[in-house]
């Protein structure tokens, strides 16, 4: 019979779906009876263990459905090592107001200079602020939105990536797109037009995206939507793994 009040009192936090109540509720009221802590104080701190934990498990769900390839923060950047990038600017976009305003980034320069780890480092900040981020390759991008097309799911996949408060689209240049796949990609990105914000990076200037494009007239369709409210970040040095590369033999 002594047991029965637990065992209630278990079955309603699983019910109210309160995990940390459950787990914590015992051990902190032994805790604040030790320190002379009332029922309020008490109620409050298990609270407040509940939120916290809540927002982790939540942050943890935006960085998985945000795909990115890794988890990688501003915090290990070497701007040091990228004398070009304004590193007080990358701090102040790590706040999200950008997403807010729904303004985009375009971060230039050459391969392996930290242009994917800027990108992640700021999709990861807006995670961790609640937002809806998706992490994506132009090339893979590309690839999805002509198979939706194939199985007529089109529709459906641009509304899910017209959901998200931050689309990040990585490498674009790398791979010379058709001509469906960049009018697909267009659309992608008139779509989020002053209604979400996008970070692309590149290895081209803008002056050789038609490469990439195609033709003059959607190249300049594109750069007028991407650049209309946008911050670049100039990203111009030595490749970080060309370095390490030299490091390693240097040691050896």
């Amino acid at each position: 019979m002594t047991d029965a009040p637990q065992v209630l009192l278990t079955h309603h936090l699983k019910k109210l779906r309160l995990p940390t109540f459950l787990s914590e509720h015992d051990k902190l009221a032994r805790q604040c009876a030790a320190e002379g802590k009332d029922h309020v104080q008490y109620l409050l701190r298990l609270c407040e263990l509940e939120l916290i934990e809540r927002e982790r498990r939540m942050i943890e769900r935006r960085i998985k459905a945000a795909k990115f390839p890794a988890t990688k923060s501003l915090d290990s950047f070497d701007f040091k090592a990228i004398p070009s990038l304004n590193k007080m600017l990358v701090m102040e976009l790590a706040r999200c107001e950008f997403v807010t305003r729904r303004e985009n980034i375009i971060a230039l320069g050459p391969s392996g200079t930290g242009k994917t780890h800027a990108a992640l480092g700021l999709g990861l900040a807006a995670c961790q602020k609640g937002m809806r981020v998706r992490f994506v390759t132009a090339a893979a991008l590309v690839h999805e939105l002509i198979e939706a097309v194939d199985e007529r799911r089109l529709q459906r996949l641009q509304k899910q990536l017209a959901a998200q408060d931050l689309l990040i689209i990585d490498e674009l240049g790398f791979v010379p797109l058709s001509k469906t796949g960049a009018e697909l990609l267009f659309e992608v990105i008139s779509q989020r037009y002053e209604r979400g914000s996008i970070i692309i990076t590149s290895n081209l200037p803008f002056d050789e995206w038609t490469e990439t494009f195609g033709t003059e007239r959607l190249t300049g369709a594109i750069l007028d939507r991407l650049t209309h409210h946008v911050h670049i970040l100039e990203m111009n040095g030595e490749s970080f793994r060309l370095r390490e590369s030299r490091k390693s033999k240097t040691n050896n």
